[in-house]
């Protein structure tokens, strides 16, 4: 083992320098997901740089990694808002002279999301697809122009098992995560000739901030726990390394496609 691969990164996980010199936006970066694939990057070499509308949480991660030698900047940033996202992607481009990977992470749900079609109001469609669909958009569409500069790079759209089948619940958090696979693989195919590769990523049900509150109601742990081929539910860090592993030069003949991380819930 080199020494590199023997060094502890920051979250605990062993260090083989993957994406060393790789410069990384992770939305939704403050926590769950996000913040997992952060501290996976910034052990595996990369500049990270922490986006998120929640600054706190964001500072903290941020912290956290400075704090065990890695490299990482917080901004702020609403996905749904395009001029903020000019800013952040230049932001980045400026402070690190680059951006190689994109990872389109943050979403939102909640109980509104949850309903069946003839119960989901206009707002609640609107506000989720802005996060959830025009946020991917926004930035794949931003990140392009800075990974062509770069000579490629890898756009990496956090979907769901949500957007391969359907529930008895959550028109609108389905239609949205379907819209991104859908959108991928558009780009996917759009910008393989550039060296830009754009996949998705369809975690299934796993523990994170976003679904602690459903998760606690009674049943539906046990209930998606039962469904679950592996018998337990994701956690952050399962979902991240998939994150890691399509950042990574391992992936370069990746394109298009979708890493279904569910503990075999969707085999069956």
């Amino acid at each position: 083992m080199s020494d590199d691969a023997s060094k502890t990164a920051p979250g605990g996980s062993m260090a083989g320098r993957r994406l060393e010199g790789k410069v990384g936006l992770v939305t939704g970066g403050a926590s769950g997901i996000g913040a997992s694939t952060c501290r996976l990057f910034a052990g595996e070499g990369a500049s990270v740089v922490i986006a998120d509308i929640d600054e706190a949480l964001g500072r903290e991660v941020e912290a956290e990694i400075v704090g065990a030698g890695g490299d990482a900047t917080f901004l702020q940033l609403d996905v749904s808002d395009e001029d903020a996202w000019v800013s952040v992607i230049g932001d980045t481009v400026r402070r690190y002279g680059r951006l190689d990977v994109v990872v389109n992470n943050a979403g939102m749900s909640g109980a509104q999301s949850r309903a069946v079609v003839e119960d989901t109001g206009l707002d609640i469609w609107n506000r989720v697809m802005g996060v959830n669909s025009t946020g991917v958009f926004l930035g794949t569409k931003h990140a392009i122009p800075e990974m062509r500069k770069a000579g490629g790079g890898s756009v990496i759209n956090v979907s769901s098992i949500y957007g391969i089948v359907g529930s008895k619940g959550g028109t609108v958090y389905h239609a949205s995560k379907g819209a991104v696979r859908a959108f991928t693989k558009a780009a996917a195919v759009q910008y393989a000739p550039e060296g830009i590769r754009v996949n998705t990523v369809c975690p299934g049900f796993a523990d994170t901030e976003m679904t602690r509150g459903l998760h606690a109601q009674p049943g539906v742990r046990e209930y998606r726990e039962s469904v679950t081929p592996l018998g337990r539910l994701g956690q952050p860090d399962d979902i991240a390394w998939g994150i890691v592993y399509l950042a990574s030069d391992e992936a370069r003949f990746v394109t298009g496609c979708d890493l279904i991380i569910d503990g075999g819930m969707t085999a069956q």
